[in-house]
């Protein structure tokens, strides 16, 4: 099977190396990977490209309006409507949103330490108990987003602990709340010894979109 095209999208910190790095790690047994900054930001980059991927940094998600014009904004509108497809990771995931990229239709990108029944209440890294294909796991977590709204037509693949959903794919889509790109030593950091690695689940799921 040939290897589909992944670009990477960096601009640290909001879409920060670290995330960009583990992310490539991540794919490139499955994809050609690229990453590009915003200076490459136009059709020409993105029509050489199956996917564009956002990974998740540090920051407030209204930094987006410091980073991409109208003009980016419409690139990559007509991107996905070539057929192009839109990874987005944590930030990336916020940025689908209805105040940012605006891709999402009725469906918004929000703050899931907000959400009701939460189980996280920090802002900062940590893990979260979601369920992936239901199968209960746990994965790197900084202040991500869960998805609400209209949530009949797309696929959920992964839900947190009080079910919203964390993973999911809308037609050329996919946004992931979490960090299934994350390495061993991320959890290390934040103090536990062990993780479960799912670079291949997060593959999986870009060839899903």
């Amino acid at each position: 099977m040939n290897k589909q095209n992944i670009t990477i999208f960096v601009n640290h910190p909001q879409c920060e190396l670290d995330c960009a790095h583990a992310m490539a790690s991540a794919f490139k047994p499955y994809f050609h990977v690229r990453m590009i900054t915003i200076e490459d930001f136009n059709l020409d980059t993105l029509n050489n490209a199956d996917i564009i991927a956002f990974p998740g940094g540090i920051g407030d998600a209204d930094d987006f309006d410091h980073i991409f014009t109208k003009s980016h904004i419409r690139i990559l509108k007509t991107f996905l409507h070539n057929g192009g497809k839109y990874l987005g990771i944590c930030m990336g995931a916020y940025w689908a949103g209805k105040d940012y990229f605006n891709i999402l239709g009725d469906i918004n990108a929000v703050q899931y330490i907000t959400q009701p029944d939460t189980d996280i209440a920090t802002e900062y890294e940590t893990k979260a108990t979601v369920q992936w294909n239901n199968m209960e796991t746990e994965m790197y977590f900084y202040d991500g987003c869960a998805f609400v709204g209209n949530l009949d037509n797309v696929d959920i693949i992964g839900t947190y602990d009080n079910g919203d959903a964390m993973a999911i794919i809308k037609d050329n889509i996919g946004i992931i709340g979490c960090h299934p790109e994350a390495e061993y030593w991320w959890y290390k950091n934040i103090g536990y010894g062990y993780y479960t690695n799912h670079h291949n689940a997060l593959c999986n799921f870009a060839l899903e979109i």
